[in-house]
């Protein structure tokens, strides 16, 4: 290793360790690590700060600033009343509606804090029902609302899974479509295991030992725009995503038609600039470009290239792409559920399984998207965010929950595997 090499890294695991540390503002440490990467002379400034003009990130900080928008509509209290309705039927396959009606609301918002606070919300209030016992709903419901069973709402994962193979110096873009496909894969995995364990899944009163409160029926706001204006949100939601889905086609105007939305959405007081502009420049954007140029600095030293090349030699010429995909999928969603970095962990793993494909002569796209997506695929230990949430909402003792959510990860990161292998050929 030469001396770049070692800075380089000392500097990606000083940030990953600023990220685990929860000491610091989210967004700041990559940033901090991007100016490391200058004043060490690792990075030039082009190469470090590259990611805030990067194409993808300004896509993604367009289109958040878009879904805020839409997060103001109907949709919300229209998919807070289908979930009653059902509910209230019971049966099995009352169950199997919800957990659709659930991941076709996460075909828009998956990925959404905002999306499964208010579907655990609404879950918790449903009442118990001995042919449908809300036990056997909120923790299925739960999860089903990061899992789109119609991928559109991919712009973040597909801008981090493209600008890490650009930081790789791979020349492809990965198509948006084919992107979406892989991901239905995972959802459909994760939809045949729960449908199987609802026999498994516990019988009793989430609320029993509970104070029920009758606002939490009213927990989801209802919209007070014009009709007029949701119409506009809509509208400017599909020509995001219309444009995203075209990229390849449309060249730099795809990138930059979230953003004319966004004016849009502004112009006519859907939101106003501040809310705007909180959402177009948030911590999340900050991160996403700062992390492009610490994969940059990384990249230029020759440190992930020399990993990968070392682990390609350890497996032989013979590796099958299934088990290469899953086991880096593996790898990077079970150290993100274990230190709760998605970013930090996915910054580790998936450039040195890019390098690894591109040592073996292998199409590195399948593995640069399931990867990215795998980061956010773990969710079976209750240490941090909604699994947290769905144990203490729900009342599960913890063996209660890892009979549910354990074979679910593992049953849709084969999945996941499975989709990047069939839909991007290696």
């Amino acid at each position: 290793m030469t001396l770049q090499m070692i800075i380089a890294l000392a500097i990606v695991i000083l940030m990953i360790g600023m990220i685990m540390s929860d000491k610091f503002a989210f967004g700041a440490p990559p940033l901090v690590a991007a100016c490391l990467m200058v004043l060490t002379g690792v990075s030039t400034i082009k190469d470090a700060f590259a990611g805030f003009i990067d194409t993808n990130v300004i896509m993604i900080a367009g289109f958040l600033a878009v879904m805020a928008g839409l997060q103001k509509t109907r949709l919300m209290k229209k998919i807070q009343s289908v979930m009653s309705n059902l509910a209230v039927k019971g049966g099995f396959t009352a169950y199997v509606l919800l957990i659709i009606v659930v991941m076709l609301g996460a075909s828009l918002m998956a990925g959404m804090t905002g999306y499964y606070v208010m579907i655990l919300t609404i879950a918790s209030t449903i009442p118990y029902n001995k042919k449908l016992p809300n036990s056997k709903l909120l923790m299925p419901l739960g999860f089903a609302s990061g899992r789109a069973l119609i991928p559109v709402n991919v712009a973040f994962f597909l801008g981090f899974s493209n600008s890490l193979l650009k930081s790789a110096k791979y020349n492809g873009v990965i198509p948006m479509a084919k992107f979406s496909v892989m991901i239905v894969f995972m959802s459909v995995a994760f939809l045949v295991w729960t449908l199987i364990a609802y026999r498994i899944l516990p019988d009793y009163d989430i609320n029993k030992d509970k104070e029920t409160e009758v606002e939490k029926k009213q927990n989801v706001q209802v919209s007070t725009l014009p009709l007029w204006k949701e119409n506009v949100t809509y509208i400017a939601f599909i020509a995001s995503v219309v444009g995203m889905m075209c990229a390849n086609s449309m060249g730099e105007i795809a990138y930059i038609l979230p953003g004319v939305a966004t004016a849009v959405l502004c112009l006519i007081h859907v939101f106003d600039f501040k809310e705007a502009r909180n959402n177009f420049f948030s911590p999340l954007i900050i991160m996403m470009a700062s992390v492009i140029g610490v994969a940059n600095g990384l990249a230029n030293t020759g440190f992930t290239a020399m990993v990968g090349k070392a682990i390609a030699k350890s497996m032989g010429g013979s590796v099958s792409p299934f088990i290469l995909v899953l086991m880096f999928c593996m790898l990077t969603s079970a150290c993100a559920t274990l230190t709760g970095s998605n970013i930090g962990t996915l910054l580790i793993f998936a450039p040195i399984g890019i390098a690894t494909c591109m040592s073996l002569g292998l199409n590195p796209i399948g593995l640069a998207a399931a990867v990215t997506v795998s980061a956010w695929g773990g969710g079976f230990l209750p240490i941090d965010g909604m699994p947290a949430m769905i144990l203490g909402m729900g009342n599960y003792k913890l063996a209660q929950f890892f009979k549910y959510a354990i074979p679910m990860y593992l049953i849709q990161i084969i999945g996941l595997a499975i989709g990047a292998v069939v839909v991007f050929p290696m």
